[in-house]
């Protein structure tokens, strides 16, 4: 389309649209690139353990949550498995499940609903079939919802031999959120995303948090060195400069608000999100999305969360929402 891509404003990503601290930049410049990276990511899980309280042999650094939720899988899932998803959600859940030969069942919150996750009747269904794993993803992309931690606590208590695989990455964008991390016991795994928090898409970095036995089983079926020393330097970097962070996290909060504010001036009609992002009715997604790349910007398409009538957007700079809107002003269908 003669579109230069550094230029497109990319709405369709989760991530923190503000630049990693000054710090994190001065971490990359010093990494002696002629060296392996240290294959146990030793400090930087010495210093998130000190952040969470917790040991650092409880934690394995990952190349993202991506490559986390497909090590979960080989280590844990085998031909046969049954494993429940709460959707719409992110479909590597699904994919991995599958490649392990594993048998995925969806439990679906619907629109109707407010995509709210109907509790009761997840709790019969855990009760009723025999999960071998569930992932959730909490709070959950692309609808922004939240299932309380007391619930996940007590299906984990109920059903010892099930894994519970919790996908926390977009938690820091959540004010006041709780973590399951008050909930630890044997068959958690917590799984956080750096890329989505600290602005670090480019380098790829994520961490999972458990039981010490289930953390040495994930490391058995690591791929060496699958964390970069760049991603392992500005992941120490940027948790020493929280106060960057902190002011980061609350413009996000404050971009959401103006572009939602918006947008429903505009006569469209945001789903109500506890996260940054949301999901928006536009009759086509897919049309929708077309329509906007034209003008250099991009929007998440649904169709493959299975909503083809939505779009997911997440806030950026001022600047950048403000265009956003500009553009929207002049496509008069909403859906």
């Amino acid at each position: 389309m003669g579109l230069d891509p550094e230029k497109v404003l990319d709405f369709s990503v989760n991530s923190n649209p503000f630049s990693p601290s000054t710090g994190v930049r001065r971490a990359l410049a010093s990494v002696p690139l002629d060296r392996y990276p240290d294959k146990e990511s030793l400090a930087l899980r010495r210093a998130l353990a000190g952040q969470m309280g917790v040991s650092p042999e409880t934690i394995l650094i990952g190349n993202g949550v991506a490559e986390l939720i497909w090590l979960t899988a080989f280590a844990f899932l085998h031909a046969g498995d049954h494993v429940l998803i709460l959707n719409p959600t992110f479909g590597e859940y699904d994919r991995s499940a599958q490649l392990m030969g594993a048998n995925p069942q969806a439990w679906t919150a619907l629109p109707e609903t407010g995509f709210t996750p109907d509790t009761v009747g997840l709790s019969r269904e855990l009760d009723r079939t025999g999960y071998r794993a569930v992932f959730l993803c909490n709070p959950n992309n692309p609808t922004g919802q939240i299932l309380p931690v007391e619930i996940i606590s007590a299906w984990t208590q109920a059903h010892p031999a099930t894994l519970f695989i919790v996908d926390e990455a977009y938690v820091a964008f959540v004010p006041r959120m709780e973590s399951m991390l008050n909930h630890l016991r044997e068959n958690i795994l917590i799984l956080r995303s750096m890329t989505k928090d600290y602005a670090l898409a480019g380098l790829r970095l994520g961490y999972a948090v458990g039981d010490e036995s289930l953390i040495q089983t994930i490391a058995r079926v690591r791929p060496p060195w699958n964390v970069n020393a760049l991603a392992q330097a500005a992941g120490l970097a940027a948790l020493q400069d929280n106060a960057y962070y902190q002011q980061t996290l609350a413009q996000v909060q404050s971009e959401k608000r103006f572009l939602v504010e918006g947008l429903t001036q505009l006569g469209y009609a945001p789903c109500s999100s506890q996260t940054h992002f949301f999901l928006l009715p536009v009759a086509n997604g897919r049309e929708f999305r077309a329509r906007l790349i034209p003008h250099g910007i991009l929007v998440r398409d649904c169709a493959s969360f299975g909503l083809p009538e939505y779009v997911r957007i997440a806030p950026r700079t001022r600047e950048e929402n403000a265009r956003l809107l500009a553009v929207l002003s002049t496509i008069s269908d909403h859906g």
